[in-house]
């Protein structure tokens, strides 16, 4: 049979045997008009007043949006924004990209990101965890570290979050008050949030809001400076918004959590042999530091000794930016990386990825589709194939002829999971 994965902006469609288990959350339609959807999300918000009223023409209004390498429609979601604020002057917004520890976007990405008008006519900025003099520190967290949040969000007289409630493979759903912390954050915080202790936490996984320390340190920094407001939406496998989550950053994010969890959960009765997984598709696919939450999705259902396949077509590369390429040099296998990053000692930016990854393969073997070369897969300790029907063939010579075979279209858009597991 034929199924296709989310890959690069195109898509890929592979052969595969007739018994291969497809598992994929319901594709729910999209909102019949966005615009529309938007705008009744900001007059009737969840647990707050409707915006206009909150917001006086005086006000100094910053409007923190994710990142290129999220799929978040910041195209449609701040000239909603700016549209329902139009008794404030233009001069008055200022938007605040969250960019972690990610690099800069540049103002052509920022057009495909937003629009033309948009940039030429609001004040858009880079975060810069590193650059001390933009951040300022609201507090100290009961995690163990100072917090540092960007100047301008502080500093604003309103403060709007925006975002795109996924499952996340750390801190149960993204969303919400990840938008600000890491977001917006300096590295100091950034390091702490992501320690080997945190990331290593059997709670720090995929669709929990339980007692997760990830999800409870952003909240816990969230309420040192709280957004007055919260814009958040979930998409199908088209990118199309599904439904709006608007008002207090709790309650509203709360709701889309559990909306985005009713929708991704896919039970499973065994863990497989092989699992092929996408990494969700164009932004997210663009390097190999964020293929890790596709590997981490199939990672749930994948057997002790199996193999998963991950289609993340990198067009980004590794990326050349940040530490992540760096530390897979620093040993020679999953488990040494793994003692490396639990030692105290240790703190580079960019570890929770490296560590994440190693979980994954000292579980299982991890194979990539990707436009990388297989120089630059081997050195991340990883295995390059370019044809993932023939590396099939090929596995059965491991697994036998009733090797079992599941497969993520949508990878970690999807939480399959165990049922006697669970």
């Amino acid at each position: 049979m034929k199924t296709t994965l989310l890959y690069g902006k195109e898509n890929l469609t592979i052969n595969l045997p007739e018994d291969a288990l497809i598992l994929e959350p319901k594709n729910l339609p999209g909102v019949s008009d966005e615009m529309e959807a938007l705008k009744n999300a900001l007059s009737n918000p969840i647990g707050s007043q409707p915006l206009t009223r909150m917001v006086k023409a005086t006000d100094k209004v910053a409007i923190v949006i994710s990142d290129i390498t999220r799929p978040t429609p910041n195209e449609k979601l701040v000239p909603a924004l700016i549209k329902e604020l139009d008794h404030v002057p233009l001069e008055n917004f200022v938007i605040i990209n969250g960019t972690g520890t990610h690099r800069d976007q540049t103002r052509e990405e920022f057009v495909g990101m937003l629009g033309e008008w948009i940039v030429d006519n609001i004040r858009i900025i880079n975060n810069h965890c590193h650059d001390k003099e933009t951040l300022i520190n609201v507090g100290h967290s009961k995690f163990g570290c100072d917090v540092y949040l960007n100047k301008e969000y502080v500093e604003a007289d309103f403060r709007i979050v925006t975002g795109f409630i996924e499952p996340h493979f750390f801190a149960g759903f993204s969303g919400g008050p990840k938008g600000i912390m890491p977001g917006i954050a300096g590295i100091e915080t950034i390091m702490t949030f992501h320690n080997a202790r945190m990331i290593g936490d059997p709670l720090s996984t995929w669709g929990n809001m339980v007692n997760n320390p990830l999800q409870d340190m952003t909240r816990e920094i969230n309420m040192m400076c709280k957004p007055h407001f919260m814009l958040n939406v979930t998409l199908n496998r088209d990118k199309q918004i599904t439904n709006v989550f608007a008002g207090e950053l709790i309650e509203a994010h709360d709701k889309g959590c559990a909306y985005a969890k009713e929708h991704a959960m896919t039970k499973c009765e065994e863990r497989f042999d092989v699992v092929i997984t996408s990494n969700s598709g164009y932004p997210l696919d663009q390097n190999l530091y964020q293929a890790v939450k596709g590997m981490s999705a199939a990672h749930k259902v994948v057997k002790k000794g199996g193999t998963i396949i991950v289609a993340s077509e990198c067009s980004d590369g590794i990326p050349d930016h940040g530490n992540y390429g760096d530390i897979l040099q620093l040993a020679s296998s999953p488990q040494e990386i793994l003692d490396l990053i639990n030692d105290p000692e240790f703190k580079k930016f960019d570890q929770w990825q490296v560590q994440k990854q190693a979980v994954v393969q000292v579980w299982a073997d991890v194979y990539v589709y990707s436009m990388l070369t297989d120089e630059q897969v081997t050195q991340a300790m990883l295995k390059p194939t370019h044809n993932m029907e023939q590396t099939l063939e090929e596995l059965k010579e491991k697994y036998g002829e009733n090797m079992t075979i599941a497969v993520l279209p949508l990878g970690p858009l999807t939480i399959p999971y165990v049922d006697s597991e669970e």
